[in-house]
């Protein structure tokens, strides 16, 4: 079984950092791209940075310059420093990862989510 644990989030002021980790752990047996996603109520999931196993980081425009994804050397854990925050990053922050399970299958696994609220 696998299972991906987020931390870090809460609440902070604008302008402020906040840093959110994920670790997947369980019966894996390789792990492509890991990403972090945020979601509003109503709304979809939208993608905030993604990170290969190489290094190689994207992220969305919204996010560029402020936000950073890192993964450990394990490659297992997936960072999101998150710094000069504003109140429209307020959402409920996921991480997924692309990964080979039990079943030798490769798919998407998502966290639970955890909530980042900034205040104005």
């Amino acid at each position: 079984q696998v299972q991906l644990m987020e931390s870090g989030g809460g609440f902070v002021q604008a302008g402020g950092t906040l840093n959110l980790s994920c670790t997947a752990s369980g019966s894996i047996f390789g792990i492509d791209v890991m990403a972090w996603f945020r979601q509003l109520p109503g709304e979809g999931r939208y993608l905030v940075a993604t990170i290969t196993p190489g290094g190689s980081t994207k992220y969305a425009d919204s996010v560029k310059g402020r936000f950073t994804i890192s993964r450990d050397s394990a490659g297992n854990t997936v960072f999101l420093q998150m710094n000069s925050l504003k109140p429209e990053d307020t959402a409920v922050y996921y991480c997924t990862a692309h990964l080979r399970d039990a079943a030798a299958r490769w798919q998407d696994y998502w966290g639970q989510g955890t909530q980042v609220t900034v205040s104005s």
